[in-house]
């Protein structure tokens, strides 16, 4: 059974969406397509505003006229709208329809009336242009109309600010799909956010109240944060959350500021801007950190800021080293903790690469090593294929924690969770699994029990396998192994009384670090290889976490016998057949 909250609150949504989204009908021909959500995007979130602000509408003009003489106002204006953000223009949607000749001047009007933060949020969608253009087709009174109608409320009373959150994130979807970009890049589904949100929060202690940050440095349109809140809250209603957020895409970005006031939170905690170039956070330190950062995407446009930032060493966020340069999402790992707290955790989307790529020495290797080495990596979730709208391939949680508790030091946790999912109805995308309520439940029964090689669930169906593993596990030492030279009558050259070593008989060898060097040559090298050495200069150390190397399970093939009795069987058959079609000749 699919995840029950997930699935009727998205019903309902999705509906409520679908109808918003509907409204793109007024746009067909000024507008292709693909340019359907440059309107309707920023019109949900004025309409978002506007009915927020509706009830308070008369009160706020009132207060305004007292204090619109003073050097500072704000505080006035938004005690009086119930909000952070308020507007003093005497226009309403009602207003805006009762005057259709002056509806764009009316309308800017109406929306210069907005506190600067909400100007931020437009001026992010580049509403001044797309409002151009409606009025150039003649549309901006019909969307204006359609956005006022009863579909088209979003009001508190209505719709939560959760809902709300919903309903931008399927717009959000729906745009990105039409416009052909891979609408993963800002979208992530709320059953894997769900799942991160219980790994990060299963050994949360916060009964006593207090206050709590999260930050999300991918933050798209913010809904990480939001399911952190709520689940926090869970928790703890009278916890005081704070979210922190950084976001590249200036809609997702505008959405994301726009959700955060709505929600009642500081819309200054939002940032724009490249997380790895332009860090808006520096010198901040979070609780907890919970992210979903692009991967195989190549950082050369950041490379000059990231290689001074590296060079900084420790008073930088990337002094362990660099990823190669096709795929920066290693670098995120080494943002977030840089900024976790001293008792911080985070919660992380990496693919494959960062397990095993890059050879000892190699900068993925370093940054392996850089967390292993610190006892930071707490555990990693294979999650099934398919469980992202914009890749097939398997994907990992990784959760790192700067404080572990006494049981787990040391260790890390890997969980296959690859067969615990089940297939969805419907598939969005290439997003055909969902993480079920059962599911999450068994993946984080196995996270908070920490038990080596057990089993959790029906291995016939759904299911989770759980192992342990020393840090040390994952190192080893690369050696270089050299071979001396020989003349042409098979005579070792020397030089200097020293072998001379043929550069074409070199070879490595991965020597694990739970073994001594020395007693793994003589066993593994110099049975084969007796005049053999080990160039003890060039020995450098690596980590890998081959995942499918320690869940894998021994397949034994079919026995010849048996599939020499079907070859038979399949002969006798085809005989029997011809015997059949040529019989009568």
């Amino acid at each position: 059974m699919a995840n029950e909250k997930f699935n009727v609150v998205g019903t309902n949504i999705a509906e409520k969406a679908a109808l918003i989204w509907n409204v793109a009908d007024m746009l067909r021909g000024p507008f292709k397509p693909h340019e359907y959500g440059l309107a309707i995007l920023p019109m949900t979130v004025v309409k978002r505003f506007h009915d927020c602000l509706l009830p308070t509408h008369d009160a706020v003009l009132a207060q305004y006229e007292k204090v619109k003489s003073f050097v500072v106002i704000d505080g006035f204006l938004t005690k009086a709208s119930g909000y952070q953000f308020y507007n003093t223009s005497k226009y309403t949607f009602d207003s805006l329809l009762a005057d259709p000749e002056n509806v764009e001047a009316n309308f800017r009007d109406y929306l210069n009336g907005f506190s600067a933060n909400v100007q931020d949020v437009l001026a992010k969608f580049d509403f001044d242009n797309i409002i151009r253009r409606m009025v150039e087709s003649n549309t901006l009174y019909l969307v204006i109309k359609e956005f006022n109608s009863q579909k088209g409320y979003l009001g508190p009373d209505k719709i939560s600010a959760v809902d709300c959150g919903y309903i931008f994130e399927d717009l959000v979807k729906r745009f990105s799909e039409s416009f052909g970009e891979e609408a993963g890049a800002h979208f992530t589904s709320r059953d894997v956010i769900y799942l991160m949100t219980d790994l990060l929060l299963s050994d949360a202690d916060l009964s006593k109240g207090g206050n709590v940050t999260v930050y999300d440095m991918t933050m798209g349109t913010s809904q990480m944060l939001s399911c952190m809140e709520e689940r926090i809250h869970e928790l703890n209603r009278e916890m005081n959350v704070t979210c922190f957020g950084q976001e590249f895409n200036p809609s997702t970005f505008a959405i994301a500021k726009a959700d955060m006031m709505i929600r009642g939170g500081d819309p200054n905690n939002m940032r724009f801007g490249d997380t790895l170039s332009e860090d808006q956070f520096s010198g901040y330190q979070f609780r907890y950190i919970i992210s979903n950062p692009p991967f195989g995407i190549d950082w050369k446009r950041e490379q000059k800021v990231v290689e001074a930032e590296a060079a900084k060493g420790e008073l930088g966020r990337f002094a362990p080293g660099l990823p190669k340069i096709s795929d920066g999402q290693q670098l995120f790992v080494l943002n977030g903790l840089s900024k976790l707290e001293s008792n911080g955790k985070m919660a992380i989307i990496q693919n494959g690469s960062p397990l095993f790529s890059g050879d000892a020495g190699s900068g993925p290797s370093e940054i392996r090593r850089y967390i292993l080495e610190n006892d930071w990596l707490d555990a990693i979730v294979q999650l099934s294929t398919d469980m992202f709208m914009n890749t097939g391939i398997s994907t990992y949680i990784w959760v790192l924690n700067k404080n572990k508790p006494v049981h787990r030091a040391g260790k890390v946790q890997l969980i296959d969770a690859s067969h615990c999912a089940e297939a969805r109805r419907k598939s969005i995308g290439t997003k055909r699994n969902d993480i079920t309520d059962l599911c999450r439940e068994l993946i984080v029964k196995a996270y908070g029990e920490f038990r080596h090689d057990e089993i959790y669930g029906d291995k016939a169906g759904v299911y989770c396998h759980s192992k342990i593993y020393a840090s040390e596990e994952f190192g080893y030492r690369k050696i270089v192994v050299e071979q001396p030279e020989r003349d042409e009558n098979g005579q070792i050259v020397l030089k200097k009384g020293k072998p001379v070593a043929d550069a074409n008989l070199r070879d490595t060898e991965n020597v694990p670090l739970t073994e001594d060097i020395e007693e793994y040559f003589k066993r593994e090298v110099l049975p084969y290889a007796p005049a053999a050495w080990i160039d003890t200069k060039k020995t450098k150390v690596g980590y890998e976490i081959p995942m499918t190397r320690y869940f894998y399970e021994y397949q034994a093939p079919e026995p010849v016998e048996d599939i020499a009795a079907r070859l038979h069987e399949l002969e006798l058959d085809i005989q029997r057949s011809l015997d059949a079609l040529f019989g009568g000749y």
